[in-house]
């Protein structure tokens, strides 16, 4: 790997985003590619950058058979984020799972009395108010964001904050007219019809879930769906 290139991934992973190598098999050349941004001495043609694309949005590693010969395009990612706005039970199970998913979890919640290490033995914790955080921590498109208190005070100003940014996935606990209610406010702050259909709410997979448990289950399932097919297979 060339100095460049080199400082170029470092960088990537320091700032959390990730990109895709592209190696030539047979003379070792390669190319950094990065939404659309690509740099190196490998040219491919629009065809194959097309692979390495999408290569690098689905963050799956394959190997492309190119017009000069066979390419390994390695995809580098830093762990995916889910930031979770509300200490509460539906957290402890879903954060548990994340944690073993590869996710880097923190729970966002201004309520000293429920972001505690007892709770949350095992993942970052903060009492800041999401706008707060989520201003320090600068969600991208490798980041989740589940809005989990039922308080406007508290979501609201979180969800905001997601949909200003690349969240792959966005979520809100609540039915189908508490999420009306959640829209309604939303627009008010200048959202348009497209931005809050960002929003997955009532958040999970529609699979009858009940307990704390289950309902974790039901985003975690959701937010793999939508981060490994995207929203148009989900909507499909």
């Amino acid at each position: 790997m060339k100095g460049r290139i080199l400082d170029r991934v470092v960088a990537a992973e320091r700032e959390h985003r990730s990109v895709a190598l592209a190696t030539d098999l047979a003379t070792g050349r390669q190319l950094l590619f990065e939404g659309e941004h690509a740099e190196g001495d490998l040219a491919l043609d629009d065809a194959a950058l097309d692979r390495v694309r999408e290569a690098w949005r689905t963050g799956r590693n394959r190997t492309i058979e190119t017009a000069s010969g066979r390419v390994f395009v390695e995809v580098l990612t830093p762990p995916n984020r889910c930031f979770m706005i509300g200490a509460v039970h539906i957290a402890q199970p879903l954060a548990r799972m994340l944690t073993m998913a590869d996710y880097a979890v923190t729970v966002i919640d201004p309520r000293g009395a429920f972001a505690t290490r007892a709770r949350f033995p095992d993942v970052e914790l903060t009492q800041e108010w999401p706008d707060e955080a989520l201003e320090r921590l600068q969600p991208d498109r490798g980041s989740a964001l589940v809005a989990l208190t039922h308080d406007p005070k508290i979501d609201d100003p979180a969800l905001a904050a997601a949909l200003r940014s690349d969240c792959f996935y966005i979520g809100a606990l609540g039915s189908r007219r508490n999420h009306a209610g959640r829209c309604a406010r939303l627009k008010q702050l200048g959202f348009s019809d497209n931005d809050l259909a960002r929003i997955h709410g009532p958040i999970g997979l529609a699979i009858g879930a009940v307990s704390p448990a289950e309902v974790a289950i039901s985003i975690a399932a959701e937010m793999t769906q939508v981060l490994r097919h995207g929203e148009a297979a989900e909507a499909a």
